[in-house]
């Protein structure tokens, strides 16, 4: 057919096309609506970006007790490349007026009275646990699990069972512990002994750095070692003095330009120094009764929370100054919030843990704009938490994988 005698489209036929193309747009924008896609590659990079869906920004406000679930939305899938896929399950759960697109990814959070680890998407949906029946081998545990971290790779997650004195590393796609360090239920200082440790890391080279709260030391152990290759402080003398002895250290957290940011209990100290023990700066927090896991969130900028009742998070600088406070009084105080982390888009991110939730705080606003947990309520179905005490991002999002390329490695003298 030419283009001097093309057959003219009748009225009939016509109509029939405009049906036809608006009823595949109105299923094009229904699947839109509906949930959202999470594909992350293997290195890392986000390959499909989230839909916005949820509560406009606009609508953000103070949260009070989320007695309600978010608006639920179909499954999703978040599928990371090689052999990580995770899929979301179930309804949304989160406190109402929660604004989902503050995060920009799923998150991980070490229920610790639960007894597990869990992946939730933005609206509060189950992506992937741990353990479920079956997970564990014979003769394994997994007890109270402190803190949760993605590795470099984001293919593993170190947890730490810090009343159980253990560190686990869990690989992601099998559900499988891959390796423990320390011995469950038994405190020491010798090999393969821990007393009470804190938010283990693991280096991009398998190493994994601790610090050992109850024996005020930070040590450092090889991949797949169970005995330590290095040590900064000296065993159980518990004073402010690094690096020759260290006051309950509680956290050791990568900076950007390759040092390490190490918080104490006692007296209430943050420092920078390298993994060789070489000290930058020390700054005393006279505010905060209990500092639990500084970390740094820009130059000079670092971010940290008070694990009391009422407690805190605040941001400082090297000198101690506080540059930004949240400690709201009343029915929404923080109840030992036990670590804060920086979102990319200048929000923060905590674990309310007595107060059994984990929040999202606008510092412009001092409001909280998201939420997953029922406050004062402890509880394991979906949507409920009992002492959440860990914290990270999803890869790439995650505190190890964006410092990696600084974390640098265990020094060999």
């Amino acid at each position: 057919m030419t283009g001097q005698h093309q057959r003219t489209t009748s009225p009939v036929t016509f109509r029939r096309r405009r049906l036809v193309v608006l009823a595949l747009l109105v299923t094009l924008l229904a699947a839109t609506a509906t949930g959202s896609r999470w594909v992350m590659t293997a290195d890392g990079v986000r390959s499909t970006a989230p839909a916005q869906g949820g509560l406009a920004a606009a609508a953000r406000g103070s949260l009070t007790n989320p007695s309600a679930s978010a608006q639920s939305r179909p499954p999703a899938a978040a599928k990371p490349g090689g052999p990580l896929t995770i899929t979301a399950s179930g309804p949304g759960h989160l406190a109402p007026g929660s604004d989902p697109s503050v995060l920009p990814g799923p998150i991980l959070i070490a229920d610790e009275k639960n007894n597990r680890l869990l992946i939730i998407d933005p609206h509060g949906r189950s992506l992937w646990q741990f353990p479920r029946p079956g997970d564990l081998a014979a003769g394994q545990t997994f007890t109270i699990p402190d803190d949760a971290f993605f590795t470099p790779n984001g293919k593993q997650i170190v947890a730490t069972e810090e009343d159980d004195q253990v560190v686990r590393v869990i690989d992601v796609a099998t559900h499988m512990i891959v390796y423990t360090y320390g011995t469950p239920g038994v405190p020491g200082s010798g090999p393969n002994h821990l007393n009470n440790p804190d938010d283990a890391v693991m280096l991009p080279a398998g190493d994994i750095v601790v610090p050992d709260i109850k024996n005020c030391r930070i040590i450092m152990i090889p991949m797949g070692g169970h005995a330590i290759s290095r040590q900064l402080g000296r065993t159980g003398t518990c004073v402010h003095r690094p690096p020759q002895t260290f006051g309950s250290p509680n956290g050791v957290f990568p900076m950007s330009n390759g040092n390490y940011l190490v918080t104490e209990i006692n007296g209430s100290w943050v420092s920078e120094m390298n993994l060789s023990g070489r000290l930058a700066w020390s700054a005393h927090l006279q505010s905060v009764a209990y500092p639990s896991d500084a970390n740094q969130i820009g130059p000079d900028r670092y971010l940290t929370v008070d694990y009391s009742r009422p407690g805190q998070i605040l941001t400082f600088d090297h000198t101690g100054q506080v540059l930004w406070r949240y400690a709201p009084t009343g029915g929404q105080a923080l109840n030992k919030p036990s670590l804060a982390l920086p979102l990319p888009n200048g929000d923060v991110l905590a674990n309310d843990d007595a107060n059994n939730r984990v929040i999202v705080v606008d510092p412009r606003t001092n409001r909280v704009v998201w939420q997953y947990g029922h406050t004062h309520v402890a509880g394991s179905s979906a949507g409920f938490l009992n002492n959440p005490d860990g914290l990270d991002l999803y890869p790439p999002s995650s505190e190890l994988v964006t410092r990696a390329a600084t974390m640098g490695a265990v020094p060999q003298s």
